[in-house]
């Protein structure tokens, strides 16, 4: 229970709660992002065969 006061009260633990909600922020954007323009680009060469 001494681990989720410090996490949550310390700045050290803010920060590192605030970090790892970034990174986790940045990676499911950038699999949205990459994934949606991996069908853009399937329809693209899809369009340019017919």
């Amino acid at each position: 229970m001494k681990l989720f006061m410090d996490l949550f009260s310390s700045d050290v633990g803010l920060f590192s709660i605030a970090t790892i909600g970034i990174v986790l922020g940045m990676g499911a954007f950038y699999v949205r992002y990459f994934i949606g323009h991996m069908h853009a680009d399937e329809a693209r060469a899809a369009a340019q065969k017919s």
